[in-house]
């Protein structure tokens, strides 16, 4: 550890740039180390994690074949060209292939993040069809990097602007705030479709090279579209030769009940981007799955991609122990067992408080969204705005209870590592409640 005399809080206040934020208004705990489901920081206080870091450690913290198998790495290779073959990159990638929805195989192309990942998704297809335009979706996050935030539909891309060329975004559906002014799912499924198929008349879909849609809206509010949705923008695709990327940084490796969402609601897309759940987060690693008939594509044209640490040997070992850890102790499937305790769960919150405005999700993703008044729907905090307020109140109080979660703006997302135990996940509602009930006070 660095000696010194000063507190290492006051360190990282005055040497570290913080994401996302104001520098020097946050006051996190210091963590300095994890295990299971749980941190715990330098005054040896413990907090279940509720969110898996970032929705990213899907294994849960320290798994022990993990941590030697990146030891064991350390020891005999710990960096090469990401042009030479290598032991462990193509083993990972032979067990990605085994696991992707498609019957004909894939091949995987390595990044350092799932960023990059979409990024490197977008180049593919544009250099597969020839053509330029993407379709990406409002409230959505791609990644920080340029291209990526020019893809991403909030907040978080307007630093980057004008960003990337070609980039057009579109409405999703949002069963909860219907944008469609919509009651019935099956109604905002056939809006919403419509609703593509008017952008593509106005943008020639002869143009657009992909569409890039996370299968469950992630940080921007966990929204799980309506049934029909994904299948309808496959359809689509198919129809005008567009390749369909799915992001599934987020919903990938266990996190909605089987290995990745493509799987879960029975849609293939051409290419998958993934990153966190892949080594849950121990090292960091993305990329891009293409099914066969796509990669091969490249076996007769330059695939101009490339990364420095792309495929780098420490990740790829982390994530094929990690991909043997969710085999050996079946994680894959438990969402489906975590769902029914988070369902059950938080639509008792939702019971209990009018700030609860909606509690959904899927498998181990879920989230709430908190509202000031249940009959307008008026968010808690409105979106994008600068000062979370009361938001960041809420979440206070849940660390000040021993609970981590991530949340934006009126939403706070319930992801628990896959790990998890039913006596933490009611450990985790006990402390929602409590918080939920604190801040009612305030606002009352």
């Amino acid at each position: 550890m660095l000696a010194t005399s000063r507190p290492l809080p006051e360190l990282h206040a005055d040497h570290v740039l913080t994401p996302w934020s104001m520098q020097k208004t946050s006051r996190l705990p210091l963590i300095v180390r994890a295990d299971g489901a749980y941190y715990e920081d330098s005054d040896g206080k413990r907090y279940l994690d509720l969110s898996s870091g970032l929705i990213a450690v899907n294994l849960g913290h320290g798994h022990p074949n993990v941590v030697k198998a990146i030891a064991e790495q350390a020891a005999c290779l710990c960096y090469a060209p990401p042009a030479f073959p290598n032991d462990v990159r193509a083993q990972l990638a032979k067990e990605l292939s085994d696991i992707a929805p498609w019957t004909e195989g894939a091949r995987t192309f390595f990044t350092t993040a799932g960023g990059d990942a979409n990024e490197d998704a977008v180049k593919m297809a544009r250099m597969i069809t020839g053509r330029s335009k993407i379709l990406a979706a409002y409230r959505s996050f791609h990644g920080s990097a340029i291209g990526a935030s020019t893809l991403s539909g909030e907040n978080r891309r307007w630093a980057a602007e004008p960003g990337i060329p070609g980039v057009v975004h579109f409405v999703t559906p949002y069963p909860y705030r219907s944008p469609f002014h919509t009651s019935s799912p099956a109604e905002e499924t056939r809006r919403a479709l419509d609703h593509v198929e008017l952008v593509l008349l106005h943008e020639d879909p002869q143009r657009v090279a992909a569409i890039i849609l996370e299968p469950v809206v992630g940080s921007n509010g966990v929204i799980v579209y309506p049934e029909g949705y994904l299948a309808g923008i496959r359809d689509i695709c198919d129809r005008h030769g567009i390749v369909l990327i799915f992001d599934e940084v987020m919903t990938g490796f266990g996190r909605v009940g089987a290995a990745f969402a493509a799987q879960r609601f029975g849609v293939a897309p051409d290419l998958i981007t993934i990153a966190k759940g892949v080594t849950s987060a121990y090292v960091p690693l993305g990329g891009v799955i293409v099914r066969e008939s796509l990669a091969a594509y490249f076996d007769r044209n330059v695939l101009w991609c490339g990364h420095t640490y792309a495929g780098h040997p420490l990740a790829m070992a982390a994530g094929v122990a990690t991909l043997k850890a969710y085999r050996d102790e079946r994680l894959f499937e438990r969402a489906n067992e975590i769902e029914g305790w988070l369902r059950a769960g938080l639509q008792e919150l939702q019971r209990k408080h009018q700030l609860v405005g909606d509690a959904r999700g899927i498998g181990a993703l879920f989230a709430l969204e908190l509202v000031n008044d249940r009959k307008t729907k008026e968010p808690l905090v409105p979106w994008h705005a600068a000062n979370q307020g009361i938001m960041k109140e809420f979440l206070a109080e849940l660390l000040a209870r021993g609970v981590y979660a991530f949340g934006r703006f009126n939403v706070v997302l319930v992801a628990p590592p896959l790990i998890i135990e039913r006596q933490d996940v009611d450990r985790g509602l006990e402390a929602l409640d409590a918080a939920l009930s604190a801040i009612a006070q305030r606002a009352a």
